[in-house]
């Protein structure tokens, strides 16, 4: 196995206990789909190792499993071409935490934060945690941003340059309009100067 589905089984082992794998397996295929570049279990597996390192720092959460799952299934759906990925993920992922028998209040809540990854604007602790979990490679070095970047890019194919330039330098800027690009203090301490680096660089790269 590789290490991504390693660290993506033991998490799920802890969440879910015995007698649950064949959720985990279909999640696992789901992110073998031959469209994904950068959103691969790789991906997830980051997202996890940063809401751990997060939890650890000390940063408040109220459910830190149901975080946890919800980063499990918070790109379960992804395609570039199509605009509903974060409610269908949302969906699955309210489905795995039924399955498990987690109270409806912790589904719904399971649900809410995957719909969170959607617009990045997180209404409390728990939904920053992931949200800024998820947003962590926007402040990871010169490096993996590119891999990020080139990543995305091959995810988007379908578009041509001008459609591709056009509708990720609208991203990206409104992200800088953004008074903080992250929500809990340490993405921010660690990560924010970095992040709007990277990111004001690709803008320029995307203006040329």
């Amino acid at each position: 196995m590789t290490t991504p589905e390693v660290e993506l089984r033991s998490a799920w082992r802890h969440l879910a206990g015995p007698g649950h794998d064949h959720l985990l397996d279909a999640l696992l295929a789901r992110h073998r789909e031959p469209q994904r570049r950068y959103h691969t279990l790789t991906h997830v597996m980051w997202v996890l190792r940063h809401i751990t390192a997060l939890v650890a720092a000390g940063e408040p959460t109220t459910d830190a499993a149901a975080v946890r799952l919800a980063a499990l299934w918070h790109d379960a759906v992804y395609n570039a071409a199509v605009t509903d990925n974060e409610a269908r993920s949302a969906a699955l992922a309210r489905s795995a935490a039924a399955e498990l028998g987690w109270l409806p209040a912790r589904q719904q809540l399971v649900e809410r934060l995957v719909l969170a990854t959607a617009g990045h604007r997180p209404s409390d602790a728990d939904e920053a945690i992931l949200v800024d979990a998820d947003l962590a490679i926007l402040g990871a070095s010169a490096q993996d941003y590119t891999a990020y970047v080139t990543g995305v890019r091959d995810e988007y194919a379908h578009l041509g340059d001008d459609a591709w330039r056009t509708g990720r330098t609208a991203v990206l800027s409104s992200f800088l309009a953004q008074p903080q690009l992250f929500t809990t203090v340490t993405m921010r301490t660690q990560r924010e100067t970095r992040a709007r680096a990277n990111i004001t660089a690709e803008l320029a790269s995307l203006a040329q």
